[in-house]
């Protein structure tokens, strides 16, 4: 990659676009290395709500990025419109944040093997549950590589 092309990060969420453990991953990567953004919603149940969840979700994740981030809503199936997003620009990763465990439909589902299966790293953001002990995890690839947020 040229070291004048910021990295481009695929965000992918729908009720968890405003959430602080994604917030705080997208301000760490910002700070990082530049880094633009696109907020992808997926599967949200009406336009209405989609609208509403890609204005809040992009503006929290502009202050943290430091920098505008692209809104885009996708169709019914989460995976088609990560596939639909990742022809029709090119990224550098992916970030999928969900819903905890145990009520996480996306990762009943495998989402995020499935999408590296289209051959671009992922990081998944899973807040616990509440029903244990331990803080939000940050997974990529299957294995826990973080902590909560400070």
């Amino acid at each position: 990659m040229n070291p004048e092309t910021p990295h481009r990060t695929l965000v992918v969420a729908n009720r968890t676009a405003a959430t602080p453990l994604l917030i705080e991953e997208v301000r760490r990567r910002a700070h990082e290395r530049p880094t633009r953004f696109a907020l992808l919603i997926p599967d949200a149940p009406s336009r209405k709500h989609a609208d509403w969840t890609l204005e809040l979700g992009t503006q929290r994740l502009a202050r943290a990025a430091r920098g505008p981030v692209e809104g885009l809503v996708g169709g019914r199936d989460p995976f088609d419109s990560i596939k639909d997003a990742l022809e029709e620009s090119r990224f550098d990763d992916v970030i999928i944040s969900t819903l905890p465990k145990r009520t996480s439909e996306w990762l009943r589902r495998d989402l995020p093997r499935r999408v590296e299966r289209l051959g671009v790293p992922v990081t998944v953001i899973t807040p616990s549950d509440g029903r244990d002990e331990q803080l939000p995890t940050l997974v990529r690839a299957g294995m826990i590589t973080g902590g909560g947020v400070g």
